[in-house]
C-alpha cells in the first residue's frame, strides 16, 4: 500500500459512505530521529536577504512551507555550522545550510501495527468486525498511529494490496459496533457499490436525552453540512444557502423513561456525525455526545451510539449475510440506570 512521501502535505481519501470524525486542524507533525536524512544546500543570489524559511521553500520546494517550519522549530536546521530556529532570520549568497530531514507522522502512518481485532466473520473476501469505542478507524491529524488500520495491516497480508487496508465505511472513534472490511479490490469496489446503492443495512442503538413524544417511528430527512458557527460540528443545514448533502435517518423509539429514550436507527446514507445531528434536531441529543448536547451517563462517558447489526448481500458468492454485536457493557450499565433493558429488537 503506498505511503504518502517524506514531508508530503494532504489528508487521506474519505471512502464512499463514510460516517467518520472530521479532521482537526493539527499539524501533521514529526516523527522521531529514525529514518531521518541530512541535506545540504547553498544559498544563491535569488535568496539574497531573504528569510530563511522563504529561502528553503525556494531551494527545497518538493516539501511543504509548514514542513519546513517544523523543522526549524525542532532545531533541525542549521546555517554555517549553527542550529538556528528563527523563521525570520536573513541569509546571504554563499551560507550553507544542513536540513536533517525526518519523516511526517503521517508518512509512517499506513505500518502494521499488531492489535486485538474482534472477527465476527471471515472469509476469503471479506471480514466483518466489531469495532470497540475509543479505537479511530483510519490515520488522520491526531491519531497518525494505533489506528483499526494499522491493527488490519498487520493481522493480514492481503490489507496491504488493497486502498485504506480494504477499510470501505468508518465509525466515529467512540462509536461502538460492526463494521465490514474488504480483503481485495474487486470485493472492495463491489461493497462501495453495495454502499452507494443503499444494499447495506446498518442499524444502530442509540440512548438519548429527553422523553419521546409522538409517532414511535419518525423517519428526519434534513440535509447535513459543517456548521457555520463552528468548523468542529456538523449541522443540519439549508442547501440554497450552505455546503451539505441530503441526508436520512428512520429513528424508532424502543423504550423510554422521563429521562431519555432507547431508540433503534436506520442509516440510508452516511454523512459524517449522521445519527448524532439528527438525533440533535430532534432535541434528543446522545448520551454523552457533549459535541451536541448530550450528558455523560455513569459508564457512558462517550456517545452512546453502538452500531449492532450489519445486513447485505455477499458481492461474491450472492449469500444473504446478517451480522449482530451485542451491546457494550458501558451501554447496558447506563441503561440499568434508567430502569431499561438493553435486548436489541
Amino acid at each position: 500500500m503506498a505511503q504518502p512521501p517524506l514531508g508530503a502535505s494532504g489528508s487521506a481519501d474519505e471512502p464512499a459512505g463514510a460516517a467518520d470524525d472530521l479532521l482537526s486542524e493539527e499539524s501533521e507533525g514529526l516523527a522521531d530521529e529514525s529514518g531521518s536524512e541530512l541535506r545540504s544546500t547553498q544559498i544563491g543570489a535569488g535568496q539574497h536577504a531573504a528569510r530563511l524559511d522563504k529561502a528553503l521553500a525556494d531551494l527545497v520546494p518538493e516539501f511543504s512551507r509548514s514542513y519546513l517550519q517544523q523543522l526549524l522549530v525542532q532545531g533541525l536546521v542549521s546555517l554555517n555550522g549553527k542550529p538556528v530556529t528563527k523563521s525570520a532570520t536573513r541569509v546571504k549568497v554563499g551560507d550553507q545550510v544542513v536540513l536533517e530531514m525526518r519523516p511526517t507522522l503521517q508518512s509512517q502512518a499506513f505500518r502494521p501495527e499488531p492489535m486485538h481485532i474482534e472477527v465476527v466473520h471471515e472469509d476469503a473476501h471479506l471480514l466483518v468486525v466489531n469495532k470497540p469505542a475509543g479505537l479511530v478507524v483510519h490515520p488522520a491529524p491526531g491519531n497518525w498511529s494505533g489506528t483499526l488500520l494499522n491493527g488490519l495491516l498487520a493481522r493480514d497480508d492481503k490489507a496491504l494490496t488493497v486502498p485504506r487496508a480494504g477499510i470501505v465505511h468508518r465509525l466515529d472513534k467512540d462509536t461502538s459496533g460492526l463494521m465490514v472490511v474488504a480483503r481485495d479490490r474487486a470485493t472492495m469496489d463491489a461493497l462501495v457499490a453495495l454502499i452507494a446503492e443503499r444494499k447495506v443495512q446498518r442499524q444502530y442503538l442509540a440512548m438519548a436525552h429527553g422523553a419521546w413524544s409522538g409517532p414511535k417511528t419518525r423517519t428526519v430527512d434534513a440535509p447535513i453540512g459543517r456548521d457555520p458557527r463552528n468548523r468542529l460540528r456538523m449541522a443540519v443545514v439549508d442547501l440554497a444557502l450552505h455546503a451539505g448533502k441530503l441526508a436520512r435517518t428512520d429513528i424508532r423509539c424502543l423504550a423510554g423513561t422521563d429521562d431519555g429514550c432507547w431508540v433503534q436507527c436506520t442509516l440510508h446514507t452516511g454523512r459524517t456525525h449522521q445519527i448524532r445531528v439528527h438525533m440533535a434536531s430532534l432535541k434528543h441529543p446522545l448520551v454523552g455526545d457533549s459535541l451536541y448536547g448530550g450528558a455523560p451517563l455513569g459508564a457512558m462517558q462517550r456517545q452512546a451510539l453502538h452500531a449492532y447489526r450489519l445486513a447485505f448481500v455477499h458481492p461474491v458468492t450472492g449469500q444473504a449475510l446478517e451480522f449482530h454485536a451485542p451491546v457494550p457493557e458501558d451501554m447496558r450499565q447506563a441503561l440499568s440506570l434508567w430502569g431499561l433493558g438493553y435486548n436489541a429488537p
